[in-house]
């Protein structure tokens, strides 16, 4: 099961926003996040807010569901529009899962529709969606293309059946080649999501992953240490002793096999756990949460942020289960369960977290007297780029992650924030 929602206040039921959140608005991208709750088979790994279909039993089905996102979106539209924010198109659209694709393809396009009817898309705008190797075919992607999807994120995990198997994904490994070419004939960008530190992975078996994702030519590949969350099936497995955790030294070395076969194939890192052949490849939409852009999240257990800068803002997040989510949009009330009004300093080191993270590096006025007195023994540790520091490389002085520094960003961060 999910970790449970964050501590807040109450929201109104009606949605109403701070007027502090207009100020700089128009400095700020606005994307959608649109989150679809739904999975063949719950993985034993995840804590995602996700069910199957004998998990919700009856009520909250699929074949309502884009029904019941497309009330949250109108209800977005009319929030926004009392808000006095000034009128902003979609920059990006995000949806993911659960499994997005288990959802019939006309679904999905009904909801960016919606999305398109309330805002309008911006020229160029990211539209994308996540999904399984198994829960797409040809004529699929094909529509979802016609419907105006840019992109799809497949989770890939592994290209080894045993470590698959560990996970409890579904796919066959031999199918990525395949999904891959047909997205790719429809029209769309392509990522692949990769997972590494599985129990019993091998660092061959992590090669040979790696080696699969960059033989299809995707120009977009993410790769994410296995975290064993509290509550879940595998965290059960680990504490009986039936799976063995990997060592920080193998993360490691893992990560810095990937960074460099993907490096080597033209794939360059622009946050700490993603990589792009160009920055025009970059995931825009995950892009706009690092920079503390503005988005609302649709669906149950979906977070929303808006505002940012010397005014603060507000970030708010919705009822975990459909059930309870489809009920309060039926009712005409937000579905949101609870917010946080972010003040000035809140958001100053939420930027630094967050921006610390990208290759672009995070400006050094952007911390604190006593964090910029902390670079030069980052620099000292490998931590931070001596050259960027500086200003040397002509980005002006920046603390910007070197491969080390990477492994060890939360420690990085602890250094810069107070």
């Amino acid at each position: 099961m999910s970790p449970a929602l964050p501590d807040g206040d109450a929201a109104p039921d009606d949605g109403a926003l701070p007027a502090s959140v207009v100020t700089g608005a128009a400095g700020r991208a606005f994307g959608l996040y649109l989150h679809v709750p739904f999975c063949t088979v719950r993985c034993g790994y995840c804590d995602f807010n996700t069910y199957t279909a004998n998990e919700l039993g009856g009520g909250a089905n699929q074949a309502a569901y884009a029904d019941t996102a497309l009330r949250e979106i109108e209800l977005a539209r009319a929030v926004l529009a009392r808000s006095g924010l000034p009128a902003r198109p979609l920059s990006t659209v995000f949806v993911g899962g659960g499994t997005p694709t288990v959802l019939p393809p006309g679904d999905l396009a009904r909801m960016l529709e919606g999305a398109r009817s309330a805002w309008g898309l911006a020229p160029g705008a990211e539209v994308t969606t996540e999904a399984n190797p198994d829960s797409v075919t040809p004529a699929s992607l094909a529509e979802l293309a016609r419907a105006g999807f840019t992109r799809v994120s497949f989770g890939m995990q592994s290209a080894v059946p045993r470590v698959l198997a560990t996970l409890e994904r579904t796919h066959d490994p031999r199918r990525i080649p395949d999904v891959v070419r047909w997205a790719k004939d429809a029209g769309l960008a392509v990522s692949l999501d990769l997972i590494y530190g599985t129990p019993g992975e091998s660092v061959a078996d992590w090669r040979a992953s790696v080696e699969a994702a960059l033989a299809t030519g995707v120009d977009h590949v993410s790769a994410y240490a296995l975290v064993v969350e509290q509550g879940t099936k595998m965290a059960a497995q680990v504490r009986r002793g039936e799976l063995a955790l990997p060592t920080e030294e193998d993360q490691a070395a893992k990560y810095e096999l990937a960074d460099a076969m993907l490096a080597a194939d033209g794939l360059g890192w622009y946050e700490v756990s993603n990589w792009a052949r160009t920055p025009a490849q970059a995931c825009r939409h995950n892009l706009a949460y690092w920079r503390g852009d503005d988005w609302w999240g649709i669906g149950p257990g979906a977070h929303s942020h808006v505002g940012g800068g010397d005014s603060g803002g507000v970030r708010w997040w919705n009822v975990k289960h459909p059930r309870a989510y489809a009920q309060r949009l039926e009712s005409g009330v937000s579905p949101a369960a609870g917010r946080e009004t972010l003040d000035p300093a809140t958001t100053a080191l939420e930027r630094v977290m967050l921006g610390v993270r990208l290759s672009d590096g995070l400006a050094l006025a952007d911390v604190s007297e006593r964090a910029r007195h902390a670079v030069a023994g980052l620099v000292a540790d490998g931590l931070l780029d001596g050259r960027a520091a500086l200003g040397a490389d002509g980005g002006g002085r920046r603390a910007l992650l070197t491969l080390r520094g990477r492994l060890l960003a939360d420690a990085v961060i602890r250094e810069l924030t107070d």
